[in-house]
């Protein structure tokens, strides 16, 4: 479990899982995404994809006849969703990457990705998750988040938990 001793220095934070040996097992909480994704159907193909992996999330569900994106946004410290940029821009990166005719929803959310490809990092340097991270002392985090296709993971809820699966 992230953040406690066996995790080996792991937690929430990107940047720590840098550190972390290859091959460790690791539970990371994510409230809000993991809350999602744990309310989908039964029967649902749940992947999940973030700037990091859109063009490797995007092949593999190029192989669905439907395909919802989901932008999973934050919470406030009341427990309410707000709103999150960096999670549009990364539903924006996997919808840009499907080449599929997408809703007048889904075209908004690739318009503002292809809009903010090139200066990510200050997009996200900006927005309200990434001066919360600046005021943690986390910039670190936000720059490995601002990285765009450098991932080829493409993991897969089964069984409750994220497994990797084959990209295509």
């Amino acid at each position: 479990m992230a953040g406690t001793p066996a995790a080996q220095g792991a937690s929430l934070s990107p940047s720590t899982l840098t550190r972390v040996p290859s091959g460790l097992r690791l539970v990371v909480e994510s409230i809000n995404g993991s809350a999602i994704a744990h309310a989908a159907p039964e029967e649902a193909r749940v992947f999940a994809a973030c700037l990091r992996n859109a063009t490797a999330v995007a092949r593999r569900l190029r192989d669905f006849e439907s395909v919802a994106v989901i932008a999973a946004g934050e919470r406030w410290s009341d427990g309410s969703i707000r709103y999150a940029v960096e999670d549009l821009l990364g539903a924006g990166a996997v919808i840009a990457a499907l080449g599929l005719a997408p809703s007048p929803e889904a075209a908004v959310a690739a318009r503002a990705f292809r809009a903010e490809v090139n200066g990510l990092h200050d997009t996200l340097m900006s927005c309200a998750s990434g001066r919360e991270l600046l005021a943690r002392g986390r910039p670190d985090d936000i720059a490995l988040a601002a990285h765009h296709d450098v991932s080829a993971a493409v993991p897969r809820l089964e069984h409750g938990g994220f497994r990797s699966a084959p990209a295509n």
